[in-house]
């Protein structure tokens, strides 16, 4: 791995805080200076390894702003302990690289970055469904390549959703983001599949129903799907925004691939190995008519072979989160919990996180994850 100079911003600060890669925007800088903290900025792209991500919190560190990319578990907690650390934030809102337990007993709060991929991440969602539906990434390529001589009447031939079915498989705020658009923006009939009912989604879709009959024109529909079975099924196009863990794992292996329709649409920006990558592949090969939208791998930044090289596959190196306003809202976030745990703040009780992307952030730690286990204390402002 290359070596670097690590940028050092307010040299001059109390508390020293590593962060395992470049963040964008200046405001994050702002409130960890506010906080007195002398701030070391990793500048390369390349992912650090647990032994460089030890080297950078040698003997004395008070805190890490760390990547979903990086194993932060034991090793990592118990090297931050020794330094002296007191609070670790994960630059992003999923945590499947933290090792949760292990981070609480060293006595290390973690933070996350919750409330600001929402809208961002079921936009490129719905991207994603619509360029597989209607071809893009095939038809550009052909263009680019020079092969467009003439209008043809079978020229790429895509599908329509409007009026058809979206499944989506995890009805949590960005799966129910990703349904109301496709149900408020194009009229389709909704069906989800989630551990707990979403009375709040299936109120929005009723009351679009009803709006829509109003008017003359007919209603949409929502419903629960008891099974991720009956889902496949029926859906047009399915979006998976599930949790990764042991229950959801390969979810989507061979054998339900095969019960899709043999034009359905499967989009994924939640975990990549949510989807049997290698199935994936064959089933694509064998179904040309079948397509997929992927932001996620399962072995990222690893593809598996073969996947690259489909027609019937759009795929796009995990930038569901990328927009400017979401991006820096998150570096904002990461520096708000640990600037709050450094300087003794509480903890955040509140799902409503903009008032720390809205000029001053209050005196707390936005999202800590095992507040509870480390019996911190709660924002009563």
């Amino acid at each position: 791995m290359p070596r670097f100079q690590w940028n050092i911003i307010h040299p001059e600060g109390k508390h020293r805080v590593v962060v395992t890669r470049e963040l964008p925007g200046k405001r994050w800088l702002a409130v960890l200076a506010a906080a007195d903290c002398r701030v070391e900025v990793y500048p390369g792209t390349e992912i650090l390894d647990t032994a460089a991500i030890r080297a950078a919190i040698g003997d004395q560190c008070d805190a890490v702003i760390g990547q979903l990319t990086e194993p932060w578990g034991a090793e990592l907690f118990g090297a931050l302990k020794t330094a002296g650390g007191r609070a670790y934030s994960n630059y992003a809102v999923g945590y499947n690289n933290v090792d949760l337990e292990a981070a609480t007993a060293n006595g290390i709060p973690v933070g996350n970055t919750p409330g600001v991929l929402t809208e961002t991440t079921a936009e490129m969602a719905v991207a994603l469904t619509f360029a597989v539906a209607r071809r893009t990434g095939e038809s550009e390529r052909f263009l680019r390549a020079g092969r467009y001589k003439s209008w043809q009447p079978t020229l790429f031939l895509g599908e329509l959703l409007w009026r058809k079915t979206v499944g989506v498989i995890g009805a949590g705020r960005i799966g129910a983001a990703y349904a109301r658009m496709m149900v408020e923006g194009h009229k389709m009939n909704l069906l989800y599949h989630d551990v707990v009912d979403s009375t709040k989604l299936e109120e929005d879709v009723r009351a679009y129903g009803e709006y829509l009959a109003s008017r003359g024109e007919p209603p949409v529909s929502c419903r629960r799907s008891p099974s991720v079975e009956e889902l496949l099924k029926e859906a047009d196009c399915v979006s998976l925004h599930t949790v990764l863990d042991d229950t959801t794992r390969h979810l989507i292996d061979a054998e339900r691939l095969a019960m899709m329709k043999k034009n359905a649409i499967l989009v994924n920006t939640s975990r990549g190995p949510v989807i049997d990558e290698a199935a994936l592949v064959q089933h694509c090969r064998s179904h040309p008519e079948f397509k997929a939208g992927l932001d996620v791998f399962e072995n990222e930044p690893s593809l598996s072979p073969g996947l690259e090289t489909l027609e019937n596959v759009v795929i796009v190196p995990h930038i569901a989160s990328a927009t400017r306003w979401t991006r820096e809202g998150m570096a904002v976030l990461a520096a708000a919990n640990v600037a709050a745990l450094l300087l003794n703040h509480p903890a955040w009780n509140r799902p409503d996180i903009a008032p720390f992307l809205q000029g001053e952030s209050p005196p707390a730690a936005p999202s800590i994850l095992n507040a509870d286990a480390l019996g911190l204390a709660t924002y009563d402002g």
